[in-house]
């Protein structure tokens, strides 16, 4: 399964930010990100934006996995608070569901960095698309 969604980010942003999806659980999907020069803000720490495109990125695809295999998720609402800055390393997310309701899922995303440390906590809300009907 691990191939396969990491097969699905080839010409996207997904791509572009270098996410990887690294573990998948019963409940739960972690992705890494590398923090390097690419993902900087001006003051050389990890941006606050990619933080929150690798939260997305890992909720959305969650979301998408748990549920029935042939619809397609949206995030449609995000809010992250950043704890700590990081520049240097990896950082991973991991997605978990609060809720998993028909046509809205909750997920809590906690991003850390190598040493286990909290760098950032999100919140996502989903939503389920019939994927004959979401174009």
């Amino acid at each position: 399964m691990l191939n396969f969604l990491n097969g699905l980010s080839t010409s996207s942003l997904i791509n572009t930010l270098n996410i990887e999806y690294s573990e998948i659980g019963e409940n739960y999907l972690v992705a890494k990100m590398p923090v390097n020069s690419a993902v900087y803000q001006p003051d050389g720490i990890l941006h606050g934006g990619a933080t929150a495109a690798l939260a997305e990125t890992v909720g959305s695809t969650a979301a998408r996995i748990f549920s029935n295999g042939n619809n397609q998720s949206r995030g449609i609402e995000l809010s992250i608070n950043h704890i700590k800055s990081v520049s240097k390393g990896h950082v991973y997310a991991k997605a978990k569901a609060l809720h998993m309701g028909r046509s809205t899922q909750l997920w809590n995303i906690e991003i850390t960095d190598d040493n286990k440390n909290i760098i950032s906590i999100s919140k996502l809300t989903t939503l389920t698309l019939n994927k004959n009907k979401s174009k």
